[in-house]
């Protein structure tokens, strides 16, 4: 298992609670910190913007909406980010194919492993 730089600060875009805490005591065990927790994109976009992390973990789905614009707005300010879903990758169109993905529902190891991964490359 691949483990992320000790300290590294998540962004949590998660809107279901219970998986937003469990990626929480998850990154803790692997010598992470949570930034902060965002539930939809108004919120997780104003996190981008006065929050201060390495890396974002994004629900690709969060109610109506998804995290796409969040991606867009971190790539745009060089940021690195994982998307995290339980469907079959990223909508097509999505302009992001070659973005890290981790599947849910995810394990510890797979967890750190795209973590340390997308902030070596």
């Amino acid at each position: 298992m691949s483990q992320p730089p000790s300290g590294t600060r998540v962004l949590i875009v998660e809107d279901d609670s219970i998986i937003a805490m469990t990626a929480e005591d998850m990154l803790d065990e692997v010598g992470c910190k949570t930034a902060a927790v965002a539930g939809t994109v108004a919120e997780a976009l104003a996190r981008t913007a006065d929050t201060d992390f390495d890396i974002a973990l994004l629900d690709l789905n969060l109610k109506d909406e998804n995290s796409l614009p969040v991606a867009r707005a971190l790539r745009d300010s060089g940021k690195r980010f994982v998307f995290a879903t339980g469907y079959d990758g990223l909508p097509a169109d999505s302009g992001f194919a070659d973005a890290p993905i981790i599947c849910k529902p995810y394990r510890i190891e797979q967890l750190a492993t795209v973590i340390a991964q997308t902030l070596a490359a």
